[in-house]
């Protein structure tokens, strides 16, 4: 890390801390804007991922997306370009030295602007990426990162000059080594595209049985084809990215909506009680009941 980087990195969290002095992620009055704070290792968390760019400052972070493991800290950069059901857990953390990050939603709207201003073309054809990528930190990234937080010190100016600012960061990254990952999400007609539609289908309907064969109409593809490519995209098939989403939305029920088990399994789409409290025991670590208490205890 050059002299230059670890003093924006300085810069942009101290911005943070100013900004977001509470434990967790808060908003702020730049649109699509969050920080992250806190004092303390925590997780695993499950949850989804929407299209966004996230900035690490200090501390360190893992991401399980499907069985691959991403790690990444200061020096790095986290994107993704779909939704994706993912475990997140800050590594390092703490009272002196907190985990402080930014994280950046967009739109393929967004980004195809972007990429029509900049005559950014991708190749017609290209396999699809992976949905969500870490690639070092570049200077001009960082550089603008710090432009856009530092905004909030004057929030007069945020109206006209933030969306222009967060123009510059997608062009950056579009610019960056995976690129063309970021860009296919946003085409449309490009298999990156074809499987975010397929994608969008099971997030709106991830409580109602489908056929492969639904799916692989959705997105012009042969059954085989659309495996392999939705794989590529997410790590992982189309029914363990539902089953993810079931289980996620359950947990919200159980947590929030004071649902009992039988409810939440009905309401996300299981038939099977039985079913559900394996599955949900699988991925959570605690059959579901066990595992509400555990987390309201923890809050208390």
């Amino acid at each position: 890390m050059t002299e230059a980087t670890s003093e924006k990195q300085s810069i942009l969290a101290g911005v943070i801390d100013k900004f977001a002095p509470r434990e967790g992620v808060g908003e702020t009055n730049i649109p699509s804007l969050f920080f992250i704070h806190h004092t303390s290792t925590y997780g695993p968390v499950r949850g989804v991922y929407k299209p966004s760019v996230c900035i690490i400052v200090q501390g360190e972070k893992e991401i399980l997306l499907g069985q691959e493991r991403l790690l990444y800290g200061p020096n790095h950069y986290l994107v993704a370009s779909v939704d994706l059901p993912v475990s997140g857990q800050i590594l390092e953390a703490s009272a002196s030295a907190p985990y402080l990050a930014m994280k950046l939603e967009f739109t393929p709207a967004e980004i195809l602007e972007v990429m029509k201003e900049a005559a950014i073309q991708i190749v017609s054809g290209e396999d699809p990426k992976r949905g969500m990528y870490v690639n070092e930190i570049e200077a001009p990234i960082l550089d603008v990162a710090v432009r856009l937080a530092s905004l909030l010190e004057k929030p007069e100016d945020i109206p006209v000059l933030a969306p222009l600012v967060k123009k510059e960061i997608l062009y950056r990254l579009l610019q960056g080594k995976h690129g063309s990952a970021l860009a296919q999400m946003a085409v449309q007609g490009s298999y990156t595209q074809r499987i975010r539609d397929v994608i969008d289908h099971i997030r709106n309907h991830y409580d109602q049985s489908f056929r492969i064969e639904e799916l692989a109409e959705i997105a012009g593809m042969s059954v085989s084809t659309l495996h392999r490519h939705f794989r590529e995209v997410t790590a992982m098939s189309p029914i363990q990215f539902q089953k993810q989403i079931r289980l996620q939305e359950a947990r919200h029920l159980l947590l929030y909506d004071d649902a009992d088990t039988t409810d939440a399994a009905l309401q996300v789409g299981y038939e099977s009680v039985s079913q559900f409290s394996r599955e949900y025991a699988r991925m959570f670590g605690f059959p579901p009941r066990r595992d509400i208490n555990r987390l309201k205890e923890d809050w208390m």
